[in-house]
């Protein structure tokens, strides 16, 4: 009887036992092929940018924005003194009136030396000299619709516009200065729509020319593909590298012209040896796995790691075995682990 007892209490404890330490969730380490990436630093740049020049000469009579400042597409930005040119517009509208009358009495001329001709009453000549005049002063009215278009371009210059929405980056000059043709006067630009700028090595560029892929690193850990990537025609000197540009999704945000950004180049594919990245345990400076044996037995192994795939994958360049079995919940492996220890010991 009593050994019945202590059988029974024994296959009990047992159970307890196994019901205690559940076998760990494990992922096996396997080699698979994963894109061969280049990791490359850029910079953020905005495709609209500019500096606003004059066309005219003239005194600077208001600038109506400053550094920082917001500016909506086509809003008046600086506005020169305008004098000579309001009075050049009030000159051309008067000679196109002036030309337009001489026109109507032209063509009415025309008209009446034509039906007189038909009766015979006058010759050829007169009605020659009529034609002449009709088309003097076509010509002299086309010449004064041209010359109020060119007053009224001309007085258009005297306000420097916007030509895309953005903020203002620089001022090249202040209010009672004296523009001058070409002189820079404002400077912008638009965060509407970003790239980003990377100097690549000419011995990536026939790779990336032929795949022509491209992710870009956010500062949120996020990863965008490039929307469009335009490679340079030519190498910078002194470099011997190829300008890159990468295209931006515009809904992209926390981005600045200016930033420094990581950038990656599709050049290949390559077999890595993964694990989930929920497997890899951080101790400090240490990184390691906990690795799980057919029988059970738990070991804490010292990985290096490698690159992070879009799926939740690790590389390991060294530390592990194809086919070996990592414990996919950390916590639990640990806990594990120091129990496993202190039964070793005796404890």
């Amino acid at each position: 009887m009593k050994s019945s007892l202590i059988i029974v209490l024994s296959s009990l404890l047992l159970s307890l036992t196994v019901e205690a330490n559940p076998p760990l969730e494990t992922a096996k380490s396997e080699y698979r092929e994963i894109p061969l990436e280049h990791l490359l630093d850029g910079v953020v740049e905005a495709v609209h940018q500019g500096t606003l020049s004059a066309q005219i000469q003239g005194q600077v009579l208001e600038i109506m924005f400053d550094v920082d400042d917001f500016v909506e597409k086509d809003s008046i930005v600086i506005r020169l003194r305008d004098t000579e040119q309001q009075a050049a517009l009030v000159k051309a509208r008067a000679e196109l009136s002036t030309a337009t009358a001489r026109l109507n009495e032209a063509e009415k001329e025309k008209k009446r030396i034509a039906a007189v001709f038909k009766k015979g009453s006058i010759s050829g000549s007169e009605l020659d000299q009529a034609n002449a005049s009709l088309e003097e002063a076509i010509g002299r009215h086309k010449a004064a619709v041209a010359g109020l278009w060119q007053a009224q371009e001309q007085l258009e210059y005297t306000w420097i516009k916007a030509p895309f929405s953005g903020i203002v980056t620089q001022r090249h000059i202040e209010v009672g200065d004296t523009a001058n043709p070409g002189q820079r006067l404002i400077s912008g630009l638009s965060l509407d729509e970003l790239r980003v700028s990377v100097n690549v090595p000419q011995s990536l560029i026939p790779t990336i020319r032929k795949r022509g892929k491209a992710r870009i690193n956010l500062p949120d850990k996020k990863i965008v593909e490039a929307t469009s990537l335009t490679i340079f025609p030519y190498a910078q000197s002194g470099s011997n590298t190829f300008k890159v540009r990468l295209g931006l999704p515009q809904d992209i945000t926390g981005l600045f012209p200016g930033m420094f950004i990581k950038t990656t180049f599709l050049i290949g594919k390559q077999k890595h040896l993964l694990i989930p990245q929920q497997t890899v345990v951080f101790r400090g400076e240490v990184t390691g796995t906990y690795v799980v044996t057919p029988n059970g037995k738990i070991s804490f192994r010292y990985i290096r790691l490698g690159h992070k795939t879009e799926d939740g994958m690790i590389s390991i360049l060294a530390g592990l075995s194809p086919g070996e079995q990592v414990a996919l919940d950390p916590v639990a492996a640990g806990t594990r682990l120091k129990r496993q220890i202190k039964e070793n010991n005796g404890g």
